[in-house]
């Protein structure tokens, strides 16, 4: 028999309120396999693979291939991205960087605000084709024509539009319209567009075919590589042919903290993961951080602010700047800093970035105070207990908003990313075949293995896309599982913050007003977005549970789904 609680309207995020305990949703589970993506067609892809005998690796090909035709505004093959990887056999996790780099021939004064978003200067060298096959190349056990064919045949025959892709695509049809490339690349029903429209993609569908003929080497160095670079070339973009023929994904050994007794692994720079670790290693030092209480809240801002302002001040291409991680990370700089924090008045939310003012503008058509970067998140986890946690990205939607040439690719707008004027003195310049400060952060908690002692057991997945919110939504759904309890699926759907560097500190309207209220009498200036809104990521994670089965949970603020067998 159900016992039917009170739920207190002034609680955050109550017990109780739905069937599944805290969540909308039940989480997926599963035993076999499971797949959690921003996309149900991408998660069954992934699914699908997994029932016919592939792995996690082959699964994760699956599901970014059709993640490329089924959101084709957030990631893609003209993309880059990171994946952390865990491998049973070898019980190891690695890092995967496939963030590409600046063209050869960057430099600050050929950008400004609108050539660094839109059009050919935009894009970095894309990572994600030798990201994807260099996992599956390594890892993978079924045929690569296999593992794309969904994506293959979907982007030829066309997906149905959800609500979401309707949105997305309609907003961004202006940007879209100002290459001819990019007009013909998306074949759709433009009068009365909405959900249920079919958006069919047959250029892209070629590509994915001569990829999963010809692998890396034909997006690279083949037929493939020469449209690519010509299209961008004639658009008046600098990627050179041999600085596209030599570009490979490069394998790292990942970052990693204790917090409350489980270690916390992320990717190194340039990925901007260590600001998570250093949010956590500052919580740390508060015995108590109870769920829902206002100086629990304020804390977890706070420790926020000060991580991210670190990384703004800090972070870049590491083979070229300084980063000071031993300090950074250290639990006596945590101390220090978990000691400035004044309960009764905010420090107030730092630079985003080093140098905003040839880059900050608002996107057409978008609030300023909401945009935000598109990208996506997804993991995938087989019987074997090999784990997929991958991040991939285009920037902007639809990236640079260029599809080049006649091959339906549309090319990321990662140099937005970097910071453009010469003199600001940013650790993040735009240089010439520089990695980004890539806020991008794949990552995984392990916890104690109690039948092996020194080993670790992976016990969670999660990430999320949504540009530099992405450091601090990742570490707000960690202290939802770790210090509330929560599983994957309510970790994940609890109330989220994001600040940014007009000032603003964004909150859910789950967020009761009590709380609001404490902490906008410590001066944060507190604006309250709709009850679920993107702004603040779409995490997708899976857990790992003390049974041997597995728990999956997916973002309602996007498309997200996840699926268990």
């Amino acid at each position: 028999m159900h016992h039917i609680n009170n739920i207190d309207p002034n609680e955050l995020f109550a017990r109780g309120t739905s069937p599944h305990g805290r969540s909308t949703r039940a989480p997926a589970v599963g035993r076999n396999g499971m797949v959690a993506s921003a996309h149900p067609y991408a998660s069954q892809a992934g699914i699908d693979v997994l029932r016919r005998g592939g792995n996690a690796f082959d699964a994760a090909v699956a599901v970014a291939c059709m993640l490329n035709v089924v959101e084709p505004y957030m990631s893609g093959i003209g993309g880059i991205g990171i994946a952390m990887i865990y491998t049973a056999k070898e019980e190891r996790t690695r890092i995967l960087n496939f963030s590409g780099h600046a063209p050869n021939a960057a430099k600050p004064n050929l950008y400004d605000k609108f050539n660094a978003e839109t059009g050919p200067l935009a894009p970095l060298v894309p990572g994600n084709v030798s990201g994807w096959l260099t996992m599956h190349e390594t890892y993978g056990s079924m045929p690569l024509s296999m593992v794309m064919k969904d994506g293959i045949r979907y982007a030829d025959e066309g997906v149905v539009l959800s609500p979401f892709n309707a949105d997305m695509i309609e907003e961004n049809l202006v940007r879209i319209d100002r290459f001819e490339s990019s007009q013909k690349s998306l074949v759709i029903e433009r009068d009365g567009m909405g959900a249920g429209s079919v958006l069919r993609q047959p250029n892209l569908a070629k590509s994915l075919a001569a990829i999963a003929e010809g692998g890396k080497k034909e997006f690279y160095e083949g037929r493939l590589g020469d449209d690519i670079q010509s299209g961008i070339e004639t658009a008046g973009g600098i990627i050179s042919r041999e600085e596209l023929a030599a570009y490979k994904a490069y394998w790292q050994e990942p970052l990693s903290t204790i917090y409350r007794g489980y270690e916390i692994r992320v990717a190194p720079p340039n990925s901007s993961g260590f600001q998570i670790l250093e949010t956590l290693n500052i919580l740390s030092n508060f015995d108590d951080l109870p769920y829902g209480s206002s100086d629990t809240l304020h804390r977890l801002v706070e420790a926020v602010y000060i991580a991210a302002d670190d990384r703004a001040k800090y972070a870049g291409d590491p083979n070229h700047v300084n980063i000071p991680l031993d300090r950074l990370l250290s639990e006596e700089y945590a101390k220090d800093k978990a000691t400035e924090i004044d309960m009764l008045h905010t420090s107030g939310p730092p630079a985003e970035r080093w140098n905003r003012s040839r880059v900050d503008h608002p996107p057409k058509g978008v609030k300023a105070e909401y945009s935000t970067g598109l990208t996506t998140h997804f993991v995938t986890a087989d019987k074997a207990g090999n784990v997929v946690t991958i991040t991939q990205s285009l920037g902007s939607a639809f990236g640079s908003a260029l599809v080049a040439g006649d091959t339906g690719i549309f090319m990321n707008n990662m140099c937005k990313w970097f910071d453009i004027d010469p003199n600001c003195g940013s650790p993040n310049l735009i240089g010439p075949g520089k990695q980004q400060d890539f806020c991008i952060a794949p990552a995984q908690i392990y916890a104690d293995d109690p039948t092996r002692l020194d080993e670790k057991k992976i016990r969670l997945s999660i990430s999320t896309p949504g540009s530099w919110g992405i450091l601090h939504t990742t570490a707000q759904m960690m202290h939802n599982h770790i210090d509330a309890d929560m599983n994957v699926q309510e970790a994940i759907e609890a109330p989220r913050f994001r600040h940014y560097d007009t000032g603003m500190l964004l909150l859910e309207d789950r967020f009761p007003e009590h709380m609001r209220l404490d902490l906008a009498r410590k001066g944060h200036r507190v604006h309250v977005a709709p009850q679920w809104h993107n702004a603040v990521g779409g995490g997708q994670g899976i857990q790992f549970t003390k049974h041997g089965t597995m728990l999956g949970g997916a973002d309602p603020r996007r498309d997200g789904v996840a699926i268990g067998f």
